[in-house]
């Protein structure tokens, strides 16, 4: 065999091989997600690509108060240096207690300053525990009162937020009424995930996931909108309930497509979702209408123009397309968009 011969197959291996690697990784499910706990739902989030498309990071943000001294205590900006964030959706037994419908397990990937970190914990939280060589701190999380006269006057919501450092560049918090979920994230970490590994939900629907989807929810994704037991978006009921399992997703390829998948329990049931959600389609379609022509309006009304559903067996499937100016627009009108994605930085300053 030549040697331009041996280098030119040489070559090809080592394609084929990136090739394959690239591919492997792009189906794995990202590490955040596969340290979460045993969960109803799980939404996750790649805030690089969004802040790579809308620069929402360079624009000034006004922050609140509490937010703020988070900021100050730890030097973490959210919106700067948060790379992603998975959340496991954990139901609620009792919907009107402290955790409402969900509660909430997090693990955030980005760049944090541990040590400022690790002393904010300490002076906020109440209780600590030692557990698989880590530290959780436990901290009360109180909100402002709506009936004090004195707006800096906070109240107990009875809801707990548990957060430790699992690395120089992660971090885990659960709002869970006991330890367990914290214990169990943890325990992954511990064990050392590998590429395919996660809970039985992530194993299940992730492969369903486009490939590349920039942001992505599995399960039981609407139970932070339940109200009665149904979804609620926008003070608008949709006709499903709030334990239906769905796959959605946002992946930019030629635009930002978006692909919401409800996995009905038969062929007969996801075509009654098509028909009903055709309906208020059209309903939505003819009050973007009645509405004026702003930029943002127009770019709605683009969306709405984009959208269909489809039934394929047992699934109803709604794709649209996003405008990325939107997008850009939304982020600019929005620009605490990852610090309220986050939640931790409110969560932990309204101590």
């Amino acid at each position: 065999m030549s040697r331009r011969l041996r280098n030119s197959l040489l070559v090809a291996l080592l394609l084929t091989a990136t090739l394959a690697i690239t591919v492997l990784v792009g189906k794995s499910p990202p590490l955040a997600a596969r340290l979460l706990p045993e969960s109803d739902g799980i939404i996750f989030t790649n805030l690089r690509p969004v802040r790579m498309v809308t620069h929402f990071d360079r624009k000034p943000v006004p922050h609140s108060s509490e937010y703020q001294q988070f900021i100050d205590a730890t030097g973490i900006v959210f919106e700067r240096d948060l790379d992603s964030v998975a959340f496991g959706l954990h139901r609620m037994a009792n919907p009107n207690g402290p955790n409402g419908p969900v509660a909430f397990s997090e693990v955030f990937v980005g760049h944090f300053d541990g040590q400022r970190l690790t002393h904010y914990l300490e002076s906020a939280a109440t209780a600590r525990e030692t557990y698989a060589g880590h530290q959780i701190f436990t901290i009360p999380i109180q909100v402002p009162s709506q009936i004090s006269s004195q707006p800096s006057q906070m109240i107990p919501t009875g809801r707990l937020l548990r957060v430790t450092q699992l690395g120089s560049d992660t971090i885990a918090a659960s709002n869970a009424p006991t330890p367990e979920q914290i214990h169990a994230i943890l325990d992954r970490y511990r064990a050392g995930v590998g590429f395919f590994s996660g809970s039985s939900l992530l194993t299940g629907l992730y492969p369903e996931v486009p490939i590349f989807s920039s942001f992505w929810g599995i399960g039981a994704v609407g139970l932070p909108f339940s109200e009665g037991g149904h979804v609620t978006v926008l003070g608008l009921h949709l006709p499903l309930p709030d334990s239906t399992p769905f796959v959605a997703s946002l992946r930019y390829t030629t635009g930002l497509h978006l692909r919401v998948e409800q996995i009905a329990a038969s062929d007969s049931e996801a075509a009654h979702s098509v028909q009903r959600l055709t309906t208020l389609l059209d309903l939505l379609r003819r009050m973007q209408l009645l509405q004026g022509g702003g930029d943002d309006q127009q770019a709605i009304r683009r969306i709405a123009d984009s959208l269909k559903i489809e039934q394929h067996d047992d699934r109803a499937i709604l794709t649209a397309v996003i405008p990325l100016d939107f997008v850009r627009s939304l982020a600019n009108s929005s620009p605490k968009l990852a610090s309220s994605a986050s939640g931790i930085g409110s969560e932990m300053g309204h101590r």
